[in-house]
């Protein structure tokens, strides 16, 4: 099995974006390999995140009740409810490396999860955060993704 990879809010919006084709193929490209891997995972921040963001910036394009569609299939995933562990971890994180709360809960939901890697455009390419290395899915395909025994 792969390792596992969690999927930030802005790569799933990033799919439904149809402003810019190319990157817009490249992120489904990456959340199909996901899926495809069984690699994929989220959290209910990055859910919440996604549903608010599509209904009010692609609403034209997505519809509220595909965008619920979207969520409910997303939630195969099964993300984990916020606990106090992944709360302080992100705290931990915050302090540590200067992060804003906000992406180091994502950070924390990643590590929780056991996640080897964070696809983000949000955070520093190939950036490392003790267990978790950022990947930027515009910079680099699933298949040139390190394999488990390298890093």
């Amino acid at each position: 099995m792969s390792a596992l990879v969690f999927v930030d809010t802005h790569v799933l919006l990033t799919t439904v974006d149809e402003r810019e084709p190319a990157k817009q193929a490249r992120a489904r490209d990456w959340v199909r390999w996901c899926w495809t891997a069984r690699t994929g995972r989220i959290s209910t921040q990055v859910l919440n995140e996604f549903y608010h963001q599509a209904i009010t910036r692609f609403r034209a394009t997505l519809p509220v009740q595909q965008a619920r569609a979207q969520v409910r299939n997303l939630r195969q995933w099964l993300p984990p409810h916020l606990d106090t562990y992944t709360i302080d971890g992100a705290w931990a994180l915050q302090d540590r490396y200067v992060l804003s709360y906000w992406d180091a809960l994502i950070v924390s939901s990643a590590q929780q999860q056991g996640c080897r890697y964070l696809l983000s455009e949000e955070l520093l390419h190939q950036q490392r955060f003790e267990t978790v290395q950022v990947i930027n899915p515009f910079e680099l395909l699933p298949d040139e993704l390190p394999s488990t025994d390298e890093s």
